[in-house]
């Protein structure tokens, strides 16, 4: 990664490099979007979702999200389930055996807030967000595999908005469409 951020300051140096650095950015986070190879980190009841998304119907290999059991060639881990407080060390552990540039996708309740058994059980960690960073979160008990295709598509668009260059991003318009007010315009603006 350090290669890469060198190759960007040298790009921003040169008289019209920011030209050639979008050009290069676009294409790398297209390849990187379109690849976003999956570490399952089932738990508990959000696993079966989480292995039932990985069956032929609804073919996550068109997203170009592969599960892959080894963390050292995956770029998102879906934490889905539970999590104690005895199991976070370990999961932080797989964490920092990933590649960067990685992503979270917390899936689940109980991955989001703790859900249920937080209250109950001193040993349930309250959110998979105290120990790692999350970038995308998926509510429900459990969530449906079509909650984690949409998931998988908006952090696509997360990570085509980063940049290569350190405290860079681009402006991109959403392929996702919004959530409308009653009026039907879209929240937080106009159509």
């Amino acid at each position: 990664m350090a290669g890469v951020d060198d190759f960007a300051q040298v790009l921003e140096s040169v008289p019209g490099g920011g030209i050639i650095l979008t050009s290069v950015d676009a294409v790398a986070d297209w390849a990187r979007g379109h690849s976003l190879w999956m570490m399952p980190m089932g738990t508990a009841c959000c696993a079966m979702e989480l292995i039932a998304a990985s069956f032929s119907r609804f073919d996550f290999d068109r997203h170009g999200s592969i599960p892959r059991p080894d963390p050292r060639h995956t770029d998102v881990m879906v934490v889905a389930g539970t999590i104690t407080r005895k199991m976070a060390p370990a999961v932080k552990l797989l964490w920092e055996q990933m590649p960067d540039p990685k992503w979270c996708i917390a899936m689940g309740n109980c991955a989001i807030s703790g859900g249920i058994f937080y209250y109950d059980t001193y040993s349930v960690v309250r959110g998979v967000d105290e120990f790692l960073p999350v970038d995308v979160y998926i509510a429900g008990c459990p969530p449906r595999p079509e909650a984690l295709q949409d998931a998988v598509l908006r952090l696509r668009e997360k990570v085509r908005a980063d940049s290569m260059s350190p405290g860079r991003r681009r402006a991109i318009e959403g392929v996702l469409p919004l959530p409308t007010a009653g009026d039907g315009t879209a929240e937080g603006g106009s159509e």
